[in-house]
């Protein structure tokens, strides 16, 4: 019952994140200045968006994608700007992946179908 609960919680969770993330870009744009933009922006949203759906046939293998993801976006922020991205908001993006992750150790095997 947990892992059910939790399973929907990220699944809910990643597509509010998703359509929020579209938002931003449908409503703000994307105006990259240079590779290192371009370079983040392949990690987040892109590879946290994938990685989420993903997650939704195999939670280990999207879970990981996502936080991969958010991992690699922190560190080309951090070497390119030299501070980390200021606020909660990214983590909160993310978190699905995390939520995936837990599912995933929880059941004890990765599911490859919902």
């Amino acid at each position: 019952m947990r892992g059910r609960f939790l399973r929907w919680t990220a699944r809910v969770w990643s597509v509010v994140s998703i359509g929020l993330l579209f938002g931003f870009i449908v409503g703000e744009g994307l105006y990259p200045s240079g590779a290192h933009e371009w370079i983040g922006l392949l990690f987040f949203p892109i590879g946290i968006s994938l990685g989420m759906l993903w997650a939704w046939r195999n939670e280990r293998v999207g879970g990981t994608m996502t936080v991969v993801s958010l991992l690699l976006f922190y560190v080309i922020h951090l070497t390119t700007s030299g501070t980390f991205p200021a606020g909660f908001a990214w983590l909160a993006f993310a978190a699905p992946g995390f939520l995936f992750l837990l599912v995933s150790r929880l059941s004890g095997v990765s599911r490859s179908s919902a």
